[in-house]
């Protein structure tokens, strides 16, 4: 970030300069476009109101570019703005495939080592976090990130199998 960030503002920063950032964001989730502006808009006044919840203020860059960017895949089209019947009944499998789906999954969760299970009981079922996982299962954090990263690849590949 330039000092020129730092020139303005009820806690020194440019406005201006904070407006470009979001642009800049916002196009590249949307596009050069006028849903791009308005997500840089929204973005830059969301960052204003606040402000006080940055974390890092000498550096408000990756802060104010987050927001930008989670205000641009709001207004962003896609399968978000059909309405939750259509979407329900294109993918809501049939009761048979559903009782087949579900002994895969317990076929699949049966093969792996205990552990392996228990973690993903803890993150998946019982909802927490990684670093929650961590302490409940006596692990590291990182530890934790890469066995559930490489179990739900596994997990993938077994329930893709024929």
């Amino acid at each position: 970030m330039t000092e020129q960030a730092h020139a303005a503002g009820p806690i020194g920063w440019d406005w201006s300069w904070a407006r470009a950032l979001c642009l800049r964001e916002a196009q590249r989730v949307l596009g050069r476009n006028a849903a791009a502006e308005d997500a840089a808009q929204e973005a830059v006044i969301r960052a204003w109101r606040q402000q006080a919840r940055c974390r890092t203020p000498e550096r408000p860059d990756p802060w104010i570019a987050t927001i930008a960017r989670r205000e641009a895949l709001r207004l962003a089209p896609g399968d978000r703005e059909r309405p939750l019947e259509d979407m329900h009944a294109e993918q809501a499998p049939s009761p048979e495939a559903a009782v087949i789906l579900r002994a895969d999954v317990r076929r699949a969760l049966a093969a792996l080592d205990v552990r392996d299970r228990q973690l993903l009981a803890a993150r998946f079922w019982e909802d927490l976090t990684h670093v929650q996982s961590a302490k409940c299962l006596d692990l590291p954090v990182g530890t934790v990130k890469v066995r559930l990263h490489r179990l739900t690849g596994r997990l993938r590949e077994m329930l893709d199998e024929p």
